[in-house]
């Protein structure tokens, strides 16, 4: 049987063990948890509503955006009513992790060291990479900035699009902080503030402002765009890596954690071990368009974006459980950028 058929049967039968599953409810798992979760719904509703039908825990979500669910939860501190904290970012997972009970070392071994908590207090879900999107018929790959701070150039006024509440959006100037100081990262926001960007509220966003002609560019996660050309391939974005090493190449991670004050703990790990699990994992890959944090994961046939080991390959060197000061960067994007 040729490779490609034989990888999509795979993943067939992979899709199908997610569906099957989910129709087996087991018995004396009836309790219910609480999530408060910073990953949209539309993203990962199928999958929570999976594993509630796989274990007959019913889990009540709170969506809402990764920094303000992470400052709630500091303002409820012990009588928050979440079980569960789901991050789009690592910092708002950093800011956290005071509030989480340690995961067990058999979940947090299955992750990949660089996607999750040094001291078992959170392990990544899925990772993506940052990247820059373009629209190709207005630029050309050589009028693409060659790092992150070439996006202050004087030539892109008008034409970059920004998210600064976005956690990830947040997330890398706490990279940019931590890797060249608060002096680099001051410098970098008002030199993007001084060329007037097209602010929009995030990165789904950012792709149709420039789709529809209001910004030519973005710095970005990889994985929307493979949502936008499994609607329509012929949607006028592009996108491209920095070059190699540069801090415009962060790889990130969304991830989870349980909370210390949680009173079903057993449950909430359950729910930890399933988002790891491979057919969760390959649903980041097949549905959100995002990287598995366990390992290799088959890449869906036509999925848009920068492959895994490209991304892994372009990264900076940062350790992402450094990336902590949520609260900091928010007031130097604040100062700097609003």
């Amino acid at each position: 049987m040729p490779l490609r058929k034989h990888l999509q049967r795979i993943a067939s039968v992979i899709a199908g063990s997610l569906l099957v599953a989910s129709c087996q409810p087991k018995a004396g798992q009836d309790k219910q948890l609480t999530l408060y979760s910073g990953r949209g719904e539309p993203l990962v509703a199928p999958l929570i509503e999976a594993f509630s039908r796989e274990t007959g825990i019913q889990v009540n979500v709170r969506y809402g955006g990764t920094a303000e669910l992470a400052n709630l939860l500091q303002e409820e501190g012990g009588k928050s009513p979440a079980c569960l904290f789901w991050a789009q970012d690592v910092a708002a997972l950093g800011a956290t992790k005071p509030l989480f009970s340690p995961l067990p070392a058999a979940v947090t071994n299955q992750v990949a060291a660089i996607y999750r908590d040094k001291d078992g207090k959170w392990t990544g879900t899925s990772g993506r990479a940052r990247l820059i999107i373009y629209a190709p018929d207005r630029l050309q790959q050589q009028d693409l900035p060659a790092t992150m701070a070439e996006l202050t150039d004087p030539k892109y006024k008008g034409r970059l699009a920004v998210a600064p509440t976005n956690g990830s959006f947040i997330s890398h100037v706490a990279a940019l902080r931590k890797s060249e100081g608060d002096g680099a990262a001051k410098a970098w926001l008002a030199g993007i503030k001084a060329n007037k960007p097209v602010i929009v509220s995030n990165n789904t966003a950012q792709h149709q402002a420039i789709a529809d002609g209001e910004a030519d560019l973005a710095s970005t996660n990889n994985y929307y765009l493979g949502r936008f050309k499994a609607r329509d391939q012929n949607f006028p974005v592009a996108q491209a890596q920095f070059k190699p090493g540069d801090i415009g190449n962060l790889m990130m991670v969304a991830g989870v954690g349980i909370m210390e004050s949680c009173n079903n703990k057993p449950a909430a790990k359950k729910f930890v071990e399933f988002l790891i699990s491979p057919v969760a994992q390959q649903y980041f890959m097949s549905n959100t368009y995002e990287y598995p944090v366990t390992g290799v994961a088959i890449i869906p046939e036509g999925a848009a974006g920068i492959d895994y080991q490209t991304a892994t390959a372009n990264a900076p060197a940062i350790d992402l459980n450094d990336l902590t000061d949520m609260q900091g960067t928010l007031e130097l994007i604040n100062q700097h950028l609003n």
